[in-house]
């Protein structure tokens, strides 16, 4: 589909209202989850927390969950902790993480593997036992929760667009029927909060690497026209030998990364009404999310988890 930049702002996705814990920690919750009385989740924003390398000016500190270089390695712990207890209840739940790599690969943790020394490399985890949260960390790439409701497993996907053609999502709900037997027909979805077509423009490799592995690639784009009000007043300025004589440039291309993985979910097995999309463009929205690209690299991580309450 082709756009002209002032359409851009209709591609973002309503921001739902935020909830605020009684530690201060702001997040989203998934709706209709919540008749799920088994089950932990939630999306955590930048709201809350008590770090300052990303704090805006007159705050008392942001909910960075990311062990960035510009932070304090021990105020990341306290806001995991803060997270951790604004959605369990406790600061005392594990909180199990990755080392993300941008692959397709998924890891099944335990009731004790969550305290492990060092996480394993891999952008997806799973498991079945209860009290124990799974974590993944963004900034602009897309997160994905996945809950079985008969079975009660539960699983974390990061599917930044590297992880997408490689189908992180649709290997990881592969990966829980054959460790846990799931079937996709008792999964429920959740994306989270990423950066949205609106604001994510790519490069030609990225839409060719799409084109190699899906036959709707072309789905997943726009095309967005290149305005100029320089050019567009002094057309002689640019005039070259190419033909037509005007070297036009070329529409730049967004990718819909939400859209991507919905279809991966799709593909899996799911249902269309057991996929939620929560959030909105984190890039649009900085007063909310973190956002690598809009902050050009140095930022704080999000952290979207899920879990099994180990009491009923």
């Amino acid at each position: 589909m082709r756009l002209q930049p002032d359409e851009l702002a209709r591609l973002d996705r309503p921001v739902p209202e935020s909830e605020i814990a009684a530690n201060g920690v702001g997040w989203l919750r998934v709706p209709g989850w919540e008749k799920l009385g088994w089950l932990w989740h939630g999306f955590s924003t930048r709201v809350g927390g008590c770090s300052l390398a990303y704090a805006p000016d007159g705050s008392q500190g942001a909910l960075n969950l990311g062990f960035t270089p510009d932070d304090d390695r021990e105020l990341v712990q306290r806001n995991r902790a803060m997270l951790a207890e604004a959605i369990s209840g406790s600061a005392d739940t594990p909180l199990a993480t990755i080392r993300q790599i941008h692959s397709d690969l998924v890891v099944a943790f335990g009731s004790t593997d969550a305290t492990r020394t060092l996480a394993p490399k891999a952008d997806g985890l799973m498991t079945a036992a209860p009290g124990i949260l799974l974590g993944i960390q963004t900034a602009d790439c897309t997160p994905v929760l996945v809950a079985d409701r008969r079975q009660r497993v539960v699983a974390a996907f990061h599917a930044g667009w590297r992880g997408t053609v490689q189908r992180i999502v649709e290997a990881g709900v592969g990966r829980m029927r054959l460790e846990f037997g799931c079937n996709p027909k008792d999964l429920s979805a959740a994306i989270g909060p990423c950066i949205g077509p609106c604001c994510y423009a790519v490069g030609e490799e990225v839409l060719s690497a799409f084109e190699s592995q899906f036959s709707y690639a072309r789905e997943l784009f726009f095309e967005i026209e290149e305005t100029d009000p320089v050019r567009a007043r002094y057309p002689m300025m640019f005039l070259n030998q190419r033909a037509p004589g005007h070297g036009i440039e070329p529409p730049r291309l967004h990718l819909d990364l939400v859209e991507a993985n919905r279809r991966q979910l799709l593909a899996a097995g799911l249902g269309a009404r057991s996929i939620r999309m929560v959030g909105g463009c984190t890039a649009c929205h900085p007063e909310l999310f973190f956002s690598h690209r809009a902050s050009r690299g140095r930022t704080g991580r999000m952290m979207s988890v899920i879990g099994i309450r180990p009491d009923r």
